[in-house]
């Protein structure tokens, strides 16, 4: 059975974290990895970030991915303090776990039947890239986290 938006297989875990360079050193040590890059969520002409429904140009993170399976991704967020859903949720919750992410296709539908199960979309944009698109659905009251569709173009 795929479930509600067509798949149970996570791509990526993500924690939203205040010092995104401390905590990267400590994750590299703790996976015996080596520090990845610091990445910011790119520039709003290409993201087009929309955040509970209005345009977001202002907001942004800075980003280190470490790859911890085959096909799994821990993802570590520091929100640049401008609202957005990573920003309220270091206000409202600390550090800690964020989303867990899924690859899908059909972003519209996936968010849809989302929004059908529940899940309320509270930010969207494209990769900094330009290579695909992202969409964060609310699902702490339910599932305790946030859910991230990631479609690859």
């Amino acid at each position: 059975m795929a479930g509600v938006i067509g798949t149970s297989t996570i791509t990526q875990v993500a924690l939203v974290v205040r010092d995104i360079e401390k905590t990267k050193k400590k994750f590299a040590a703790f996976l015996g990895q080596e520090l990845p890059a610091t990445i910011d969520g790119g520039k709003y002409e290409v993201t087009g970030t929309v955040v509970y429904g209005k345009a977001a140009p202002e907001a942004n993170c800075l980003m280190a991915f470490f790859n911890i399976g085959p096909a799994v991704q821990l993802e570590l967020i520091q929100p640049n303090g401008v609202e957005s859903c990573w920003q309220d949720f270091l206000d409202q919750h600390g550090e800690g776990l964020h989303h867990i992410a899924f690859g899908v296709k059909n972003m519209d539908e996936k968010i849809k039947a989302g929004e059908d199960f529940g899940l309320r979309c509270v930010q969207r944009g494209k990769y900094g890239s330009g290579s695909g698109e992202y969409a964060y659905l609310d699902g702490q009251k339910d599932l305790k986290c946030f859910i991230e569709l990631l479609e690859n173009y």
